[in-house]
């Protein structure tokens, strides 16, 4: 090397048996935590499905971060952008040894996902951790000491809609890269999708929710249908029954945009997105039949209701 010859640094890169790994921790997350996704993973190609896990597996991680109740707000803030700026150094070549990261980073490259994506999934989690606001402070106490303060985390339907935007619709735009697209107008269904998937989730997990001291329903909604959020605290069904049929014909709108986005995508991902549209729109439609009464126990598909469903993906050649 002659003199003031600077080397060429080449980015480092996990062996093959560490990615294999790799993927193969993700896919455990995957399958232990995915009760519905997974699913729908199972009628991919193998590689997809290990992309598709590694987003999963990232996702968990910063759920887990952000519901983590032995942290405090900021300490969960402040895991949240450590375990980001770990995911910008592996984006960089930086050496690592957690699995979920350099299955990220290896599906990342291969579909090429733009990088801004998965920062906007870290930064809706991030959207959870908030602090009781001052106004429902000393709520739960007037009634049970064991009640978690409830706080509306969102005023209007448009500022819900920011934060389904980064936890599901970039979610949706992230999977459509790694199912293959061509033609741009498939985003916009992707983001409409993931909205109806996010909306049924929100309508499933009222009551989970409140119990952690969270109200997604947007407060104009509330406002509506004379509702508030310290309802929440001992609901009545069928006082909620009206307000969790609006925001379930929001999410069927969702679906139609789910059924739209099926041609645009790769031939051998369509079975994959029929599998999780028809997935989660029986989820809400079960929910309704049962009067939207979220409240008395969690509403979820049977195993046999989703492998018929999943025996579809498989069998339907979609057009």
């Amino acid at each position: 090397m002659s003199a003031g010859t600077q080397p060429v640094l080449i980015p480092w890169s996990p062996a093959p048996a560490q990615l294999t790994m790799a993927y193969s921790v993700c896919r455990g997350i995957t399958r232990a935590n995915a009760k519905n996704f997974y699913y729908a993973f199972l009628v991919l190609p193998k590689r997809k499905r290990q992309a598709l896990c590694a987003v999963y597996a990232f996702m968990r991680r910063c759920d887990d971060i952000a519901d983590d109740p032995t942290l405090g707000f900021e300490e969960r803030h402040q895991k949240l952008d450590s375990w980001l700026d770990a995911l910008h150094r592996v984006q960089q070549g930086q050496p690592s040894d957690d699995p979920v990261l350099l299955a990220l980073n290896d599906a990342q490259h291969t579909y090429i996902i733009p990088a801004g994506l998965l920062d906007e999934l870290a930064m809706g989690t991030a959207m959870d951790v908030t602090a009781p606001s001052a106004q429902t402070q000393g709520m739960s106490a007037s009634v049970n000491s064991a009640t978690p303060q409830l706080t509306v985390q969102y005023k209007t339907f448009e500022d819900l809609k920011l934060y389904c935007y980064r936890v599901a619709s970039v979610v949706g735009l992230v999977c459509i890269h790694i199912f293959g697209y061509r033609d741009p107008a498939a985003e916009p269904l992707a983001e409409h999708c993931g909205l109806a998937f996010q909306l049924t989730n929100i309508i499933r997990d009222v009551k989970e929710d409140a119990a952690m001291g969270r109200v997604y329903l947007p407060e104009e909604d509330l406002t509506q249908f004379g509702l508030s959020a310290a309802d929440l605290i001992a609901p009545d069904a069928s006082r909620f029954r009206p307000l969790l049929a609006l925001e379930a014909d929001r999410a069927r709108e969702g679906y139609q945009a789910g059924e739209q986005l099926i041609p645009y995508i790769s031939e051998d991902s369509q079975p994959a997105l029929y599998v999780l549209v028809n997935i989660y729109r029986k989820l809400l439609e079960k929910i309704a039949g049962r009067q939207y009464d979220v409240f008395s126990g969690k509403i979820s598909l049977t195993v046999s209701e989703k492998l018929r469903i999943l025996g579809k993906g498989f069998l339907q050649r979609i057009t």
